[in-house]
């Protein structure tokens, strides 16, 4: 199955989220915050209003508590945000 994204919307695929700190403070699972770094998936094809500025394949910081998550197959999770919940792209 794939997901396609419309009007303004992105696909990420949430990074894995530390399991330590750099002290090498091991986090009990309920300790981890929701992580907010993704890598892009797709992206829709925007709007009259929006132009797209990200493309597949960046890596990006996103609003906490934003967009949808979505579970395809077993192990695959994805979050569908729109463009303006994309606070940034790492380079």
């Amino acid at each position: 199955m794939k997901l396609v994204p419309l009007g303004d919307r992105v696909v990420l695929k949430p990074l894995v989220a530390e399991e330590t700190t750099k002290s090498g403070i091991v986090l009990p699972g309920q300790d981890k915050e929701k992580p907010q770094q993704a890598e892009v998936v797709a992206v829709g094809p925007g709007t009259s209003e929006v132009k797209m500025e990200v493309k597949k394949g960046d890596k990006v910081i996103f609003s906490k508590y934003s967009g949808t998550e979505v579970k395809l197959e077993e192990n695959d999770k994805y979050i569908v945000v729109k463009q303006e919940d994309i606070l940034a792209i790492i380079k």
